[in-house]
C-alpha cells in the first residue's frame, strides 16, 4: 500500500482516513472523554503515520497500527486529564452542589459517569478489550490483532472484564 521510499500517496491516505477515521474517533472519544481531545488524537496519529513513512502491505495493516497509536495516546490524554481532576478535587475538597434526582438527564449523566469510573478501575489490559469492542465495535479477532493477543485471549479478558463491571455494579467489591 505504501512505499518505504517515499510518502504514502494523497489518494492512499484519503482511503485510509475515510475508512478508519471514524473508528479511531470513537476510541480516543471513550477513552480520552471528550470530542476535540479524540480529533485531536486521530490527527495526531495520521500526522505519525505520514512522518514514519511505515511501508504497509495492506490498509488492514495501516488500521491496526492506528488504533494501537490512537490508543496510546488517548491512553496517555485520560492519565493527564484525571491528574488533572484529583489535583482540582483536592483543591475544591469534594464540594458537590445539591441536585435534582427526578431530572432524567441528570441521571443518564451520572450512570455514565458511574460505568465511566467502573472501568477505569478495570485492570488496563481488560479495559482496552472491553473499549475496543463495545465504543469501538471491532470484532475479538481485530481486537486481537491490535493488542497482539489471540482471539481466544481476547474473549477470556472481554468476560472477566465484564464479570468485574458487574460485581462493581452490584457494589460486592473493588476490582484492580
Amino acid at each position: 500500500m505504501f512505499s518505504p521510499d517515499e510518502a504514502p500517496g494523497e489518494r492512499d491516505l484519503r482511503e485510509l482516513y475515510s475508512a478508519v477515521a471514524p473508528l479511531l474517533v470513537r476510541i480516543a472519544w471513550r477513552i480520552a472523554g471528550t470530542e476535540e481531545a479524540a480529533e485531536d488524537i486521530v490527527h495526531e496519529a495520521f500526522i505519525r503515520l505520514i512522518e514514519k513513512r511505515i511501508p504497509f502491505p495492506s490498509l488492514d495493516d495501516a488500521k491496526f497500527w492506528l488504533i494501537r497509536v490512537v490508543k496510546n495516546g488517548a491512553l496517555n490524554v485520560a492519565k493527564r486529564k484525571g491528574r488533572e481532576v484529583r489535583a482540582y478535587e483536592r483543591w475544591w475538597q469534594g464540594e458537590k452542589a445539591a441536585s435534582d434526582p427526578a431530572d432524567k438527564e441528570l441521571i443518564r449523566e451520572e450512570t455514565g459517569k458511574e460505568m465511566r469510573e467502573y472501568l477505569d478501575r478495570l485492570p488496563e489490559k481488560l479495559k482496552s478489550v472491553i473499549i475496543l469492542k463495545e465504543y469501538g465495535q471491532m470484532s475479538y479477532r481485530e481486537i486481537g490483532r491490535v493488542l497482539g493477543i489471540s482471539e481466544g485471549n481476547v474473549k477470556v479478558r472481554a468476560f472477566r472484564a465484564r464479570e468485574a463491571l458487574l460485581v462493581m455494579m452490584e457494589g460486592k467489591r473493588d476490582v484492580s
